[in-house]
């Protein structure tokens, strides 16, 4: 019998399984309403124009669609991409542009390029969790600053990095979600942004951006990617067709400067030496037949009042004493319960009344979060989310109901 722990690398023996993923598996049952994945509602997909689309790639454009593509991506792709991006505030051109398979991998790409192991990187408190395992996977030590209704705070930031590099920990990057963020679907105003770049230049640190829902907006204005106040080119900004068209596709891109741009190709290619080729023409396509914005708005449509419903059958059945701020766009709801409360050891019980989420430790990096969930409002139906709440609120009760009697 093979002893194959002692073959594994260090780093392999340190990676756990998502948090996420292993929940997941629990929720499989069809009775179980669930709460827990970051997924876009299927009945969004548009599948009938995707068929005509992919029919015409397929009849003029079958014979490079379905073959190797170059690391950085669809030429025509990026160049869709940079158009956009510009429209957005942000300087950029096809060059600087890297489609990836999926923000997971830039996430893990930009771990690559700078994490030595006990090196230190700085995440929100809380932060996805995608994030924090792409990095961690790396051996790498991760800080975490707290999180308020305005997205990461920057005073206590700035203490932080001087803490670092006083103890000789010097962080490499600052990992930050500005607009809708998950887990807390708070955004980041533009007083912070500017401020978040300034102490980047100050102390000389890369600014990790990752932003998938910017353009799932429901009730605010627009706010500016950080990216576009990068007078020095120190932002990786990223974001993805995953929540905006369909996760299947696997496509994400990356927008940063000259020379890290050059390096994540590189970095990139010791993955899975090109992107997807086939989608990339197909989103490209969709994108060119000025599909893609109309089907943002269809989107914002349909998620908007579900996210209405859920923060109203919330306030119907949850207890007194929960705090969760109304996110104004994005997939989710971040409820913070009333004390004695701890998510992660109530989700079996949970579980057996037919609803899932995701507990808030899966999200700190210290450790916190007991008190808080994650629940996403844009996978389920309109009575998913009315019975679902209701269980969850049923939940929520008995278990203060049981803490009020040991004590």
């Amino acid at each position: 019998m093979v002893d194959i722990n002692r073959l594994y690398s260090d780093r392999a023996g340190k990676m756990r399984k998502s948090v996420i993923r292993e929940l997941l598996k629990l929720t499989q049952d069809p009775e179980i309403i669930s709460f827990a994945g970051g997924l876009p509602n299927p009945n969004s997909f548009p599948v009938d124009e995707l068929e005509s689309v992919i029919d015409f790639v397929m009849k003029n454009k079958g014979k490079v669609a379905l073959q190797y593509g170059t690391t950085q991506g669809l030429e025509e792709l990026r160049e869709i991409v940079a158009e956009r991006a510009c429209k957005d505030g942000i300087e950029t051109t096809a060059d600087n542009i890297i489609i990836t398979s999926g923000s997971q991998q830039a996430l893990d790409t930009v771990g690559k390029m700078f994490l030595n192991p006990g090196d230190t990187a700085i995440v929100g408190l809380p932060t996805y969790l995608g994030g924090i395992n792409a990095f961690r996977s790396y051996e790498s030590n991760l800080s975490g600053i707290p999180v308020d209704k305005d997205g990461m705070r920057m005073d206590i930031l700035e203490e932080e990095i001087k803490k670092l590099i006083k103890e000789g920990g010097v962080p490499k990057f600052i990992y930050v979600v500005p607009t809708f963020q998950n887990p807390a679907g708070v955004v980041m105003p533009e007083s912070r942004r500017k401020k978040l770049i300034d102490i980047a230049n100050n102390y000389d640190l890369i600014i990790v951006e990752d932003d998938p829902y910017m353009k799932l907006t429901y009730d605010s204005s627009p706010v500016k990617p950080i990216k576009t106040f990068d007078d020095e080119g120190r932002v990786i900004f990223m974001s993805t067709f995953s929540k905006i068209l369909a996760p299947g596709f696997r496509l994400a891109w990356t927008i940063a400067s000259d020379e890290l741009t050059r390096k994540m190709i590189v970095c990139k290619q010791a993955l899975d030496l090109c992107t997807n080729t086939f989608t990339q023409f197909i989103v490209s396509e969709f994108i060119r037949r000025g599909s893609l914005d109309l089907h943002i708005m269809k989107l914002c449509e349909m998620y908007k009042p579900k996210r209405d419903l859920m923060m109203d059958t919330m306030e119907k059945y949850f207890p007194e004493g929960y705090v969760c701020y109304k996110p104004k766009g994005g997939m989710f709801a971040w409820p913070t319960l009333p004390d004695g409360i701890d998510t992660e050891t109530m989700f079996l019980d949970a579980i057996k009344q037919k609803v899932a989420y995701v507990h808030g430790k899966a999200f700190h990096v210290d450790g916190g979060g007991e008190r808080s969930m994650r629940l996403n409002f844009s996978y389920s139906s309109n009575d998913q989310i009315k019975e679902g709440m209701e269980r969850l609120g049923n939940v929520i009760k008995e278990k203060l109901e049981k803490r009020k009697v040991v004590l």
